[in-house]
């Protein structure tokens, strides 16, 4: 049986001309897929932003409703991977870029795409982390994996402010990491701080003499989460055996540096990818994420919006003046 909800709809109204509303839809207009959803929240994030403004890279056909993270309850489930009722959560695959996305009361989905919402997380928590604390979590893994420990120095972390940014800090500290979060906005140093930051510096701090083949040993270790000229200025600063994760363009997506910090130092870059990474290690980072890694200031952290918030938070994102998360509260 056909369900009518409410959607958050972006359509192309002229040539490269977008529009975004909050329509009704039908389920019987969703994709083919085992498992139909209800969804309850989810969470917004860069991409979603990007795909809000008709960006090609991440969304290719339009009308379209964006939303890479949603939870909620399964309402059905063709091939019995989940029972009615499941609280279950789905981050990434194709969600929200081409498929349509948790900006929808309902989603319909292959039965791989989702995962059973962890022991630890409730509905709201999970989408409070979302893409964003997935990354972050994955992030700070592959240092773990890469045989940093808190003894190899401070960790830096760019773009602290945003979703990625400010959920590394606490996951960091839980390590028993000394962290140095980066930001342009003066204003939010104590919001850093608060989340377990040792040092706030500025983004010109971080590019001082950038323009050298290679800067003084600064970092154990970066998570970066901006790109281009950060990253490349990170990348010179890094110990000798540090590694720095890479999941960010909100800079740029251009990496222009030279190999130095790589063969004279053994730097490693490590990418990061939320999207198509396997169960396993997907299911490991949301174990990590609902319980040791859990950050206490979550709720702080966060402010809820329903489908109608949403114009006004997108614009925020794409203006550089997004903090921390934005949950979307689907029956708001």
């Amino acid at each position: 049986m056909s369900q009518i909800f409410k959607a958050f709809w972006v359509e192309e109204v002229e040539a490269k001309k977008f529009s975004r509303s909050i329509v009704e839809r039908s389920t019987d207009d969703l994709p083919p897929g085992e498992l139909l959803v209800r969804v309850r929240y989810s969470s917004l994030n860069y991409k979603d932003a990007l795909s809000s403004i008709g960006n090609r890279g991440v969304t290719r056909k339009y009308p379209h409703t964006p939303g890479i993270d949603a939870v909620g309850e399964v309402v059905s489930c063709s091939d019995g991977a989940f029972e009615p009722g499941a609280a279950v959560l789905v981050t990434g695959r194709d969600l929200g870029m081409n498929t349509p996305g948790g900006f929808g009361q309902y989603i319909r989905v292959p039965s791989d795409w989702a995962l059973p919402l962890p022991t630890g997380l409730n509905m709201a928590e999970s989408m409070m982390l979302g893409t964003a604390g997935l990354t972050a979590g994955l992030s700070v893994q592959a240092l773990l994996d890469a045989g940093l420990r808190p003894d190899c120095g401070d960790i830096l972390v760019t773009g602290a402010t945003g979703g990625v940014g400010s959920l590394a800090i606490p996951m960091l500290a839980a390590e028993g990491f000394r962290v140095v979060a980066s930001t342009g906005k003066e204003s939010e140093h104590a919001f850093l701080r608060d989340l377990g930051a040792a040092e706030v510096i500025s983004r010109s701090d971080v590019l001082e003499n950038a323009d050298r083949p290679l800067l003084s040993e600064r970092w154990g270790g970066v998570v970066d989460c901006v790109g281009g000229s950060i990253l490349a200025a990170a990348l010179k600063a890094t110990r000798h055996g540090g590694a720095v994760t890479c999941c960010g363009l909100v800079a740029s997506p251009e990496l222009h540096v030279n190999v130095f910090p790589f063969i004279l130092r053994g730097v490693s870059l490590l990418g990061i990818d939320s999207v198509e990474i396997d169960r396993d290690r997907r299911e490991q980072v949301w174990g990590k994420l609902a319980g040791s890694w859990k950050p206490s200031q979550l709720a702080d952290m966060s402010r809820e919006v329903g489908l109608d918030g949403l114009q006004v938070e997108i614009d925020r994102m794409l203006q550089g003046q997004s903090r921390g998360r934005v949950l979307v509260n689907l029956d708001r």
